[in-house]
């Protein structure tokens, strides 16, 4: 790709790499703007101070959290996926993943109430059939409601799937932001994501200005705020003057609503001018600036990031290994919640590569989950302190033509351990992260084999042992660790690790990584992990466990009225209007058998899903008030019968249903009679969990097994 303005040019590895860095950027961002955001300029400098820094800690909430910002910035993204890679995706399209991925009340927006969050309302819309882009116009929801910042913070992910071709970014952003809002708040989405695809391959700052001002009127407030923002720059070399004149100018008093695009639009502008070529600087401002800071610090982040790439975010202080590329994406897909950096970097740029027809990124490793192969990727891992833990650090290395992650130790001693283990699941302290809620499913199951390649490095004073370790939810919420076989590892060797995760009561694996300890009286040194990934189909359980604790049910992702805990069965589900879900598992999940016993107490029609994708996208298995029993697939807003039978089935009564996915082909078996079919169509679903699913109505199911579908 050619250069720009004096800018680079642009390789698959530069461009994978900066991508990366605007996910990180968008994260650090994020991040650090949360624990202020809504504040005033004032009271931060009052309470806190110049925003140098995560202030979390000192504000006493974690750091990594759910928050819109991330959660809608790379689930709507995801349309390209679901729709096709194509430049002409429409508003009407991204309205349909939002219906497929968002949980009401619970998942992605913040359910401010209808006129009161433009999200909010713009769902609500759409839920009633009002489509896209008329969910999030001015004429249907007014002009107030359809300016709010919501369209500007969603857009980082259009940028980045956009390198170097601002006119398509603006156009992707357009789309993406007429589903929700309007007017000034669209310009703004455009605008900005214009500049970010510029910042992959220009490196001035008034040159993205100018090329982001192209996709917008020239008369409207958007150009006008700019042009006073950069008039004020240069009248003031202190951007505190330059803030107060917004205040007076666009300040909240005269831009109505919860959070207006307009006088954050105006911060952002004015955090890039005073600190174009220093991210961490840039980042002091905009949160210091106050008011919507996350999401102001998250798109000045993501823009920052692509343009002056890693070495830029490692220039300051240590951001990175806070943050130890963690991120949350809360949505009906479960699977995909518990995330990271890396991963995200890579879907992002295989998207853009297929957008501009560019040979496709390989995945590395053999598409291991954990393969560490951007500069200073953790991808989550941390290493464990405290009694019984030696001195350890983490750090991504190169080694020969690739990159792992070294577990440095010193002192491992008899009785000690060192381990380095990523999260796979909702963490502990989901309980202290306020206004979003978590959505999500394990990542790893019972049944699946976990692999991770070891290599010990020759300078290492003793052999230790290793083995693969998983964190465990159990009694009373609790974690405990269950280890896989140990393994002898001397200086210079390496090593690979094979566990078949055993049966865990129906409890979710939280956490997953390698422990280490010292084979003789002490070790000191150095082993890496080049990768550490899981295949193969779930041999699983799905019950109540047999110790007390809520977290097992929080594996589900619960999209229903009601999921009660006051039943005998292990899980009652109840649906007070249309239809409800609960989904378990991932994407991974292909070819493979879930039965259930079954029975509804009320409803107009109710079973099991299988290769779910979200709300609106799955196969199921269906018992109807009509006396049918029947196989479907639901794809978006086309619920298509591919098989179906007479089966008077009678409330109250259990029912064992089995359901297969072989390829193209379903099977399902309830009672005496059994279906099956195949799906012809382009749109078929390869991929996901299952779903215990009700119309209008009673279920409830006490045990759910999920397993290979036998031959034959």
């Amino acid at each position: 790709m050619p250069a720009a303005n004096g800018g680079r040019d642009l390789g698959a590895a530069d461009y994978l790499e900066r991508v990366y860095a605007g996910v990180l950027g968008k994260l650090i961002g994020v991040y650090m703007g949360r624990p202020v955001e809504n504040w005033t300029y004032q009271r931060i400098m009052r309470e806190l101070g110049p925003i140098e820094y995560y202030v979390h800690d000192r504000l006493h909430v974690p750091l990594v959290v759910t928050d819109d910002d991330i959660a809608g910035t790379f689930t709507f993204i995801r349309a390209l996926e679901d729709h096709g890679a194509r430049p002409d995706l429409s508003a009407e399209e991204i309205g349909r993943t939002w219906l497929n991925y968002i949980v009401e009340r619970r998942a992605i927006l913040w359910w401010g109430g209808n006129g009161n969050s433009t999200e909010h309302t713009a769902w609500l819309n759409l839920r009633k059939g009002i489509p896209a882009p008329l969910s999030g116009a001015a004429e249907t929801n007014g002009t107030t409601v359809a300016e709010q910042i919501g369209a500007q913070i969603f857009i980082d992910g259009w940028a980045m799937v956009a390198p170097g071709r601002p006119a398509l970014a603006a156009q992707l952003a357009e789309q993406a932001a007429r589903v929700s809002h309007d007017g000034a708040a669209v310009d703004a989405a455009k605008l900005w994501a214009a500049m970010e695809a510029e910042a992959f391959v220009a490196t001035d700052i008034d040159h993205l200005l100018d090329v982001g001002l192209m996709q917008i009127p020239r008369d409207g407030i958007m150009a006008r705020l700019i042009a006073d923002v950069r008039h004020w720059r240069l009248q003031f070399p202190d951007w505190h003057d330059t803030r107060q004149r917004i205040e007076e100018t666009y300040g909240y008093d005269k831009y109505p609503g919860n959070c207006h695009v307009v006088p954050n639009h105006a911060l952002m502008i004015m955090a890039i001018l005073y600190a174009p070529d220093d991210f961490q600087r840039a980042q002091m401002i905009v949160n210091t600036a106050g008011w919507d800071t996350d999401c102001n610090a998250g798109n000045v982040g993501c823009l920052l990031g692509i343009m002056q790439g890693l070495d830029g975010i490692d220039a300051g202080a240590d951001l990175r290994g806070p943050l130890a590329d963690r991120m949350l994406i809360s949505s009906a897909d479960g699977g995909y919640a518990i995330n990271d950096a890396v991963r995200v970097a890579y879907r992002l740029a295989a998207l853009g590569q297929q957008l501009r027809g560019a040979e496709a990124i390989a995945a590395p490793k053999g598409g291991a989950q954990f393969h560490f192969s951007l500069p200073g990727a953790t991808q989550g891992f941390i290493a464990e302190s405290g009694p019984g833990r030696a001195a350890t650090l983490l750090e991504n290395q190169p080694l020969g033509d690739t990159r792992t992650l070294a577990i440095r130790y010193r002192g491992l001693g008899m009785g000690q351990v060192a381990a380095a283990l990523t999260p796979t699941f909702t963490p502990l302290d989901v309980v202290d992260m306020r206004t979003y809620e978590l959505m999500a499913t394990p990542l790893l199951y019972p049944g699946q084999v976990v692999t991770a390649r070891l290599i010990a490095d020759r300078g290492n004073r003793g052999a230790v042992t290793a083995a693969i370790r998983l964190r465990v939810y159990g009694a009373n919420d609790a974690l405990s660790d269950t280890d896989g076989p140990a393994t002898a590892i001397a200086p210079g060797e390496s090593v690979d690790l094979r566990w078949v995760i055993p049966d865990l009561d129906g409890q979710p694996i939280q956490q997953a990584g390698v422990v280490l300890a010292a084979a003789g009286s002490r070790a000191d040194g150095i082993v890496r992990i080049d990768h550490l990934r899981w295949d193969g189909v779930p041999h699983l359980h799905l019950r109540r466990p047999a110790a007390p604790g809520d977290f097992w049910r929080q594996a589900w992702v619960n999209a229903v009225s009601v999921f009660s805990r006051n039943f005998r069965p292990s899980f009652r589900i109840s649906q007070d209007r249309g239809e409800g879900m609960i989904i378990h598992g991932t994407r991974q999940w292909t070819d493979y058998r879930v039965r259930a016993d079954l029975t509804l107490h009320l409803a107009r029609c109710g079973g099991i899903g299988i290769r779910v994708q979200g709300l609106r996208r799955y196969y199921a298995c269906m018992l109807t008030r009509d006396g049918r029993l029947q196989l479907v697939k639901v794809r978006d807003d086309t619920r298509i019968v591919l098989a179906e039978a007479a089966f008077p089935w009678r409330l109250e009564s259990p029912y064992e249903v089995t359901l297969d996915a072989i390829g193209r082909r379903l099977r399902c078996h309830v009672g005496d009679v059994a279906l099956q079919a195949e799906d012809a169509e382009n749109g078929w679903l390869a991929e996901g969990g299952l779903a215990l699913i009700v119309d209008e109505g009673a279920l409830s199911v006490n045990d759910v097994h999920v397993g290979r579908v036998p031959e034959g």
